[in-house]
Protein backbone atom coordinates (compact mmCIF):
# COMPACT_ATOMS: atom_id res chain seq x y z
CA UNK A 1 0.00 0.00 0.00
CA UNK A 2 1.36 3.42 -0.94
CA UNK A 3 2.06 5.87 1.84
CA UNK A 4 1.69 9.38 0.49
CA UNK A 5 3.34 12.33 2.21
CA UNK A 6 1.09 15.37 2.55
CA UNK A 7 1.51 18.72 4.32
CA UNK A 8 -1.04 19.39 7.04
CA UNK A 9 0.44 22.28 9.04
CA UNK A 10 2.54 25.40 8.36
CA UNK A 11 4.51 27.53 10.82
CA UNK A 12 6.39 30.69 9.83
CA UNK A 13 8.80 33.00 11.62
CA UNK A 14 10.28 35.32 9.01
CA UNK A 15 10.85 38.95 8.00
CA UNK A 16 7.43 38.74 6.35
CA UNK A 17 5.69 37.96 9.65
CA UNK A 18 5.53 35.54 12.53
CA UNK A 19 2.70 33.40 11.25
CA UNK A 20 1.66 31.88 7.94
CA UNK A 21 -1.21 34.38 7.67
CA UNK A 22 1.04 37.41 8.21
CA UNK A 23 3.60 36.02 5.80
CA UNK A 24 0.97 35.53 3.09
CA UNK A 25 -0.41 39.06 3.54
CA UNK A 26 3.10 40.50 3.19
CA UNK A 27 3.78 38.45 0.08
CA UNK A 28 0.54 39.52 -1.60
CA UNK A 29 1.17 43.16 -0.73
CA UNK A 30 4.68 42.96 -2.20
CA UNK A 31 6.16 44.66 0.87
CA UNK A 32 9.91 45.14 0.99
CA UNK A 33 11.20 44.04 4.41
CA UNK A 34 14.92 44.68 3.88
CA UNK A 35 16.28 47.01 6.58
CA UNK A 36 19.65 48.11 7.99
CA UNK A 37 21.19 45.43 10.21
CA UNK A 38 20.09 46.19 13.77
CA UNK A 39 21.78 43.51 15.88
CA UNK A 40 25.23 45.17 15.68
CA UNK A 41 27.10 47.98 13.96
CA UNK A 42 27.56 46.76 10.39
CA UNK A 43 28.96 50.03 9.03
CA UNK A 44 32.39 48.48 8.46
CA UNK A 45 30.95 45.57 6.49
CA UNK A 46 30.39 45.52 2.76
CA UNK A 47 26.77 44.52 3.32
CA UNK A 48 24.55 46.63 5.58
CA UNK A 49 21.05 45.36 4.86
CA UNK A 50 19.24 42.19 5.91
CA UNK A 51 15.84 40.58 6.15
CA UNK A 52 15.21 40.59 9.90
CA UNK A 53 12.51 39.00 12.02
CA UNK A 54 10.67 41.67 13.96
CA UNK A 55 8.39 41.45 16.96
CA UNK A 56 9.75 38.10 18.05
CA UNK A 57 10.17 37.54 21.81
CA UNK A 58 11.35 34.00 22.60
CA UNK A 59 9.73 34.17 26.03
CA UNK A 60 6.36 34.18 24.28
CA UNK A 61 7.13 30.74 22.89
CA UNK A 62 9.81 28.96 24.92
CA UNK A 63 10.52 28.26 28.58
CA UNK A 64 13.25 30.50 30.01
CA UNK A 65 15.34 27.49 31.03
CA UNK A 66 15.52 26.41 27.42
CA UNK A 67 16.17 29.93 26.12
CA UNK A 68 19.49 30.16 28.00
CA UNK A 69 20.57 26.83 26.50
CA UNK A 70 19.77 27.59 22.87
CA UNK A 71 20.32 30.05 20.01
CA UNK A 72 17.99 32.44 18.19
CA UNK A 73 17.89 30.07 15.21
CA UNK A 74 16.50 27.33 17.47
CA UNK A 75 14.02 29.70 19.14
CA UNK A 76 12.50 30.58 15.79
CA UNK A 77 12.28 26.95 14.76
CA UNK A 78 10.58 25.92 18.00
CA UNK A 79 8.07 28.75 17.61
CA UNK A 80 7.35 27.79 13.99
CA UNK A 81 6.96 24.15 15.03
CA UNK A 82 4.33 25.05 17.63
CA UNK A 83 2.44 27.02 14.97
CA UNK A 84 2.61 24.11 12.52
CA UNK A 85 1.25 21.64 15.07
CA UNK A 86 -1.57 24.03 15.96
CA UNK A 87 -2.38 24.58 12.27
CA UNK A 88 -2.53 20.82 11.74
CA UNK A 89 -4.66 20.42 14.90
CA UNK A 90 -2.17 17.80 15.99
CA UNK A 91 -1.00 17.12 19.54
CA UNK A 92 2.20 15.05 19.36
CA UNK A 93 1.67 13.93 22.97
CA UNK A 94 -1.29 11.86 21.74
CA UNK A 95 0.70 9.95 19.12
CA UNK A 96 3.16 7.07 19.14
CA UNK A 97 6.52 8.82 19.73
CA UNK A 98 8.38 6.22 17.66
CA UNK A 99 6.28 7.04 14.59
CA UNK A 100 7.18 10.74 14.67
CA UNK A 101 10.40 12.17 13.26
CA UNK A 102 12.23 15.45 12.74
CA UNK A 103 14.02 16.25 9.45
CA UNK A 104 15.13 19.89 9.43
CA UNK A 105 17.76 21.62 7.32
CA UNK A 106 20.67 23.52 8.83
CA UNK A 107 23.69 25.47 7.65
CA UNK A 108 25.65 27.68 10.01
CA UNK A 109 24.31 26.71 13.43
CA UNK A 110 23.93 28.92 16.49
CA UNK A 111 25.61 32.13 15.39
CA UNK A 112 24.25 34.49 18.02
CA UNK A 113 25.07 32.20 20.92
CA UNK A 114 28.48 31.44 19.49
CA UNK A 115 29.29 35.11 18.90
CA UNK A 116 28.47 35.99 22.50
CA UNK A 117 30.59 33.18 23.88
CA UNK A 118 33.53 33.91 21.60
CA UNK A 119 33.54 37.53 22.74
CA UNK A 120 33.32 36.36 26.33
CA UNK A 121 36.31 34.09 25.75
CA UNK A 122 38.37 36.89 24.18
CA UNK A 123 37.54 39.64 26.64
CA UNK A 124 36.65 37.99 29.97
CA UNK A 125 39.29 37.57 32.66
CA UNK A 126 38.35 33.93 33.24
CA UNK A 127 38.48 32.99 29.53
CA UNK A 128 35.53 30.63 29.83
CA UNK A 129 32.44 29.92 27.78
CA UNK A 130 28.98 28.68 28.70
CA UNK A 131 28.52 24.98 29.34
CA UNK A 132 25.82 25.13 26.65
CA UNK A 133 28.15 26.42 23.93
CA UNK A 134 28.68 23.04 22.29
CA UNK A 135 24.99 22.12 22.11
CA UNK A 136 23.64 25.61 21.27
CA UNK A 137 26.09 26.33 18.44
CA UNK A 138 26.06 22.77 17.01
CA UNK A 139 24.31 22.60 13.62
CA UNK A 140 22.10 19.71 14.85
CA UNK A 141 20.87 21.63 17.91
CA UNK A 142 17.47 22.55 16.51
CA UNK A 143 16.64 19.00 15.45
CA UNK A 144 17.72 17.68 18.84
CA UNK A 145 15.82 20.27 20.86
CA UNK A 146 12.67 19.83 18.75
CA UNK A 147 12.67 16.06 19.07
CA UNK A 148 13.17 16.34 22.84
CA UNK A 149 10.52 19.03 23.29
CA UNK A 150 7.85 16.99 21.53
CA UNK A 151 9.14 13.49 22.35
CA UNK A 152 9.50 12.61 18.69
CA UNK A 153 11.57 9.44 18.97
CA UNK A 154 11.67 8.28 15.37
CA UNK A 155 14.72 8.88 13.17
CA UNK A 156 16.09 12.42 13.47
CA UNK A 157 17.83 13.96 10.45
CA UNK A 158 19.83 17.14 9.91
CA UNK A 159 20.00 18.02 6.22
CA UNK A 160 23.07 20.00 5.14
CA UNK A 161 23.12 21.47 1.62
CA UNK A 162 22.91 25.22 2.32
CA UNK A 163 19.81 26.67 0.60
CA UNK A 164 19.11 23.39 -1.21
CA UNK A 165 18.76 21.66 2.16
CA UNK A 166 15.43 23.35 2.81
CA UNK A 167 13.96 21.36 -0.08
CA UNK A 168 15.93 18.21 0.61
CA UNK A 169 14.36 18.03 4.07
CA UNK A 170 10.98 17.38 2.45
CA UNK A 171 12.46 14.50 0.46
CA UNK A 172 13.78 13.03 3.72
CA UNK A 173 10.35 13.52 5.29
CA UNK A 174 8.60 11.76 2.40
CA UNK A 175 11.07 8.86 2.61
CA UNK A 176 10.46 8.51 6.35
CA UNK A 177 6.71 8.48 5.70
CA UNK A 178 7.15 5.68 3.15
CA UNK A 179 9.19 3.74 5.70
CA UNK A 180 6.52 3.89 8.38
CA UNK A 181 6.52 7.29 10.09
CA UNK A 182 3.17 8.98 10.57
CA UNK A 183 4.35 12.54 11.22
CA UNK A 184 7.59 14.31 10.25
CA UNK A 185 8.64 17.92 10.75
CA UNK A 186 10.43 19.39 7.71
CA UNK A 187 11.80 22.76 6.65
CA UNK A 188 14.28 24.92 8.51
CA UNK A 189 15.22 28.31 9.90
CA UNK A 190 18.40 30.36 9.87
CA UNK A 191 19.87 33.21 11.97
CA UNK A 192 23.09 34.35 10.28
CA UNK A 193 23.17 37.97 11.43
CA UNK A 194 26.12 38.23 13.80
CA UNK A 195 29.53 39.86 13.16
CA UNK A 196 31.40 36.59 12.71
CA UNK A 197 28.65 35.03 10.58
CA UNK A 198 28.39 38.08 8.33
CA UNK A 199 32.16 38.09 7.84
CA UNK A 200 31.97 34.45 6.73
CA UNK A 201 29.17 35.22 4.29
CA UNK A 202 31.06 38.17 2.85
CA UNK A 203 33.93 35.89 1.89
CA UNK A 204 31.81 34.59 -0.99
CA UNK A 205 31.87 38.00 -2.64
CA UNK A 206 28.17 37.56 -3.38
CA UNK A 207 26.53 39.85 -0.82
CA UNK A 208 25.04 43.04 -2.20
CA UNK A 209 26.88 46.22 -1.14
CA UNK A 210 23.84 48.41 -1.81
CA UNK A 211 22.30 50.29 1.13
CA UNK A 212 19.09 50.99 -0.80
CA UNK A 213 16.45 48.32 0.04
CA UNK A 214 14.74 48.93 -3.31
CA UNK A 215 17.90 48.24 -5.30
CA UNK A 216 19.94 45.92 -3.14
CA UNK A 217 18.56 42.53 -4.24
CA UNK A 218 17.59 42.32 -7.91
CA UNK A 219 17.49 38.72 -9.17
CA UNK A 220 17.56 38.29 -12.96
CA UNK A 221 18.34 41.99 -13.34
CA UNK A 222 21.27 43.23 -15.42
CA UNK A 223 22.04 45.61 -12.53
CA UNK A 224 22.10 42.84 -9.89
CA UNK A 225 24.90 43.23 -7.35
CA UNK A 226 24.38 40.16 -5.16
CA UNK A 227 21.97 39.02 -2.50
CA UNK A 228 20.93 40.28 0.92
CA UNK A 229 21.14 37.82 3.84
CA UNK A 230 18.16 37.13 6.08
CA UNK A 231 17.00 35.18 9.09
CA UNK A 232 13.89 33.09 9.71
CA UNK A 233 12.18 30.34 7.76
CA UNK A 234 9.37 27.83 8.08
CA UNK A 235 8.61 24.46 9.67
CA UNK A 236 5.88 22.27 8.18
CA UNK A 237 4.08 19.17 9.36
CA UNK A 238 4.41 16.36 6.81
CA UNK A 239 1.99 13.53 7.51
CA UNK A 240 1.04 10.17 6.06
CA UNK A 241 -2.14 10.81 4.08
CA UNK A 242 -4.38 8.10 5.54
CA UNK A 243 -3.21 8.96 9.07
CA UNK A 244 -4.18 12.60 8.53
CA UNK A 245 -7.59 11.70 7.12
CA UNK A 246 -8.32 9.15 9.85
CA UNK A 247 -7.75 11.68 12.63
CA UNK A 248 -9.89 14.31 10.89
CA UNK A 249 -7.21 16.81 9.89
CA UNK A 250 -8.70 20.25 9.21
CA UNK A 251 -6.95 20.74 5.88
CA UNK A 252 -4.39 19.12 3.62
CA UNK A 253 -2.35 21.74 1.80
CA UNK A 254 -0.76 19.49 -0.77
CA UNK A 255 1.23 16.39 -1.57
CA UNK A 256 4.99 16.05 -1.85
CA UNK A 257 4.85 14.63 -5.35
CA UNK A 258 8.47 14.48 -6.45
CA UNK A 259 11.98 15.56 -5.55
CA UNK A 260 15.48 15.30 -6.94
CA UNK A 261 18.90 16.55 -5.88
CA UNK A 262 22.03 16.83 -8.00
CA UNK A 263 25.49 18.32 -7.65
CA UNK A 264 27.52 20.35 -10.13
CA UNK A 265 30.69 18.45 -9.31
CA UNK A 266 32.75 21.63 -9.10
CA UNK A 267 33.29 24.57 -6.80
CA UNK A 268 31.18 27.70 -7.19
CA UNK A 269 34.42 29.72 -7.52
CA UNK A 270 33.21 33.00 -6.07
CA UNK A 271 35.23 35.88 -7.43
CA UNK A 272 32.62 38.53 -6.79
CA UNK A 273 29.46 39.11 -8.77
CA UNK A 274 31.36 39.07 -12.08
CA UNK A 275 32.30 35.42 -11.64
CA UNK A 276 32.40 33.10 -14.61
CA UNK A 277 29.11 31.51 -15.57
CA UNK A 278 28.00 28.74 -13.27
CA UNK A 279 26.77 25.46 -14.77
CA UNK A 280 23.08 24.94 -15.50
CA UNK A 281 23.00 21.29 -16.55
CA UNK A 282 22.65 19.76 -13.10
CA UNK A 283 19.90 22.16 -12.01
CA UNK A 284 18.01 21.25 -15.16
CA UNK A 285 18.64 17.56 -14.44
CA UNK A 286 17.21 17.92 -10.94
CA UNK A 287 14.06 19.57 -12.27
CA UNK A 288 13.54 16.95 -14.97
CA UNK A 289 14.05 14.09 -12.52
CA UNK A 290 11.72 15.64 -9.92
CA UNK A 291 9.01 16.06 -12.56
CA UNK A 292 9.51 12.48 -13.72
CA UNK A 293 9.21 11.17 -10.15
CA UNK A 294 6.04 13.21 -9.71
CA UNK A 295 4.61 11.84 -12.94
CA UNK A 296 4.11 15.41 -14.14
CA UNK A 297 4.87 16.99 -17.50
CA UNK A 298 6.66 20.31 -17.57
CA UNK A 299 3.53 21.85 -19.11
CA UNK A 300 1.54 20.84 -16.01
CA UNK A 301 3.52 23.17 -13.71
CA UNK A 302 1.44 26.24 -12.85
CA UNK A 303 4.15 28.19 -11.05
CA UNK A 304 7.85 27.89 -10.27
CA UNK A 305 9.55 29.44 -7.25
CA UNK A 306 13.04 30.35 -8.40
CA UNK A 307 16.29 30.23 -6.46
CA UNK A 308 16.92 33.83 -7.59
CA UNK A 309 20.38 34.36 -6.11
CA UNK A 310 20.85 37.87 -7.47
CA UNK A 311 24.38 37.05 -8.67
CA UNK A 312 24.46 37.49 -12.48
CA UNK A 313 26.44 34.32 -13.15
CA UNK A 314 24.07 32.22 -11.05
CA UNK A 315 20.97 33.91 -12.46
CA UNK A 316 22.09 33.26 -16.03
CA UNK A 317 22.63 29.59 -15.20
CA UNK A 318 19.23 29.30 -13.54
CA UNK A 319 17.49 31.03 -16.45
CA UNK A 320 19.21 28.65 -18.86
CA UNK A 321 18.04 25.63 -16.85
CA UNK A 322 14.46 26.90 -16.77
CA UNK A 323 14.45 27.54 -20.53
CA UNK A 324 15.74 24.01 -21.10
CA UNK A 325 13.17 22.27 -18.90
CA UNK A 326 10.24 24.58 -19.75
CA UNK A 327 10.64 25.45 -23.45
CA UNK A 328 7.02 26.64 -23.55
CA UNK A 329 7.65 28.84 -20.50
CA UNK A 330 6.42 28.74 -16.92
CA UNK A 331 5.25 31.53 -14.57
CA UNK A 332 8.13 32.34 -12.22
CA UNK A 333 7.90 33.89 -8.77
CA UNK A 334 9.85 34.22 -5.53
CA UNK A 335 10.04 36.79 -2.75
CA UNK A 336 13.69 36.74 -1.67
CA UNK A 337 14.26 40.15 -3.24
CA UNK A 338 11.82 41.58 -0.69
CA UNK A 339 12.63 39.41 2.33
CA UNK A 340 16.30 38.49 1.90
CA UNK A 341 17.95 35.12 1.50
CA UNK A 342 17.82 33.01 4.67
CA UNK A 343 19.56 30.06 3.02
CA UNK A 344 17.67 26.84 3.97
CA UNK A 345 15.09 29.01 5.75
CA UNK A 346 14.15 30.73 2.50
CA UNK A 347 13.66 27.55 0.48
CA UNK A 348 11.50 26.12 3.27
CA UNK A 349 9.54 29.37 3.36
CA UNK A 350 8.91 29.19 -0.38
CA UNK A 351 7.46 25.69 0.04
CA UNK A 352 5.03 27.25 2.51
CA UNK A 353 4.26 30.06 0.07
CA UNK A 354 3.63 27.60 -2.77
CA UNK A 355 1.18 25.62 -0.64
CA UNK A 356 -0.61 28.80 0.45
CA UNK A 357 -0.87 29.80 -3.21
CA UNK A 358 -2.56 26.47 -3.92
CA UNK A 359 -5.03 27.01 -1.10
CA UNK A 360 -5.83 30.61 -2.00
CA UNK A 361 -5.85 30.22 -5.78
CA UNK A 362 -3.42 33.10 -6.23
CA UNK A 363 -0.02 33.45 -7.87
CA UNK A 364 2.11 35.91 -5.87
CA UNK A 365 4.22 38.41 -7.77
CA UNK A 366 7.93 38.04 -8.27
CA UNK A 367 9.82 40.12 -5.72
CA UNK A 368 10.91 42.82 -8.17
CA UNK A 369 9.28 44.30 -11.24
CA UNK A 370 12.33 43.53 -13.36
CA UNK A 371 11.30 42.28 -16.82
CA UNK A 372 13.29 39.40 -18.28
CA UNK A 373 13.32 38.45 -21.93
CA UNK A 374 13.63 34.71 -21.27
CA UNK A 375 11.54 34.28 -18.12
CA UNK A 376 7.88 34.86 -17.32
CA UNK A 377 8.40 36.74 -14.06
CA UNK A 378 4.96 37.32 -12.53
CA UNK A 379 4.58 41.14 -12.38
CA UNK A 380 1.57 41.30 -10.03
CA UNK A 381 -0.43 38.84 -7.95
CA UNK A 382 -3.18 37.22 -9.97
CA UNK A 383 -5.90 34.61 -9.53
CA UNK A 384 -5.04 31.17 -10.88
CA UNK A 385 -5.71 27.51 -10.24
CA UNK A 386 -2.46 26.18 -8.80
CA UNK A 387 -2.51 22.40 -9.10
CA UNK A 388 1.23 21.78 -9.49
CA UNK A 389 4.03 23.96 -8.16
CA UNK A 390 7.79 23.58 -8.48
CA UNK A 391 10.36 25.01 -6.08
CA UNK A 392 14.08 25.07 -6.88
CA UNK A 393 17.06 25.93 -4.70
CA UNK A 394 20.82 25.96 -5.13
CA UNK A 395 23.33 25.59 -2.33
CA UNK A 396 26.80 27.10 -2.29
CA UNK A 397 29.44 24.97 -4.00
CA UNK A 398 27.19 23.04 -6.32
CA UNK A 399 24.08 21.71 -4.59
CA UNK A 400 20.84 21.68 -6.61
CA UNK A 401 17.39 20.65 -5.44
CA UNK A 402 13.93 20.61 -7.02
CA UNK A 403 10.64 19.85 -5.27
CA UNK A 404 7.27 19.25 -6.94
CA UNK A 405 4.10 19.88 -4.94
CA UNK A 406 0.64 18.76 -6.02
CA UNK A 407 -2.72 20.05 -4.85
CA UNK A 408 -4.75 17.81 -2.56
CA UNK A 409 -8.50 17.75 -2.23
CA UNK A 410 -8.16 19.06 1.32
CA UNK A 411 -10.43 18.36 4.26
CA UNK A 412 -13.26 20.42 5.62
Amino acid sequence: MSRNAVVTGIGVVAPSGNSAAHHWDTVLAGENRLTPIAAFDASRYGCGLAGQVGGFDPEDHIDRKLIVQTDRWTWMSLAATAQAFADADLDPAQLDPYRMSVALASSSGGNHFGQREMQRLWTGPNRTVSAYQSIAWFYAATVGQTSIAHQMKGPASVVIAEAAGGLDSFAVAARLIRRGADVVLAGGTEAPLSPYALACQQSSGWLSPSRDPRRAYRPFDTDATGFVPAEGGAVLVVEEESHAIARGVPYIYGEIAGHAATHDGRRSRPHGVVAEDLPSDQLAAALRLALDRAGAAATAVDVLFADALGVPAADRAEAAALREVFPAGVPVTGQKALLGRAYQGSSALEVATALLAMREGLLPAFGTATPHADLDLIPAARAADVDVAAVVARGFDGFNSALILRRHGGMS
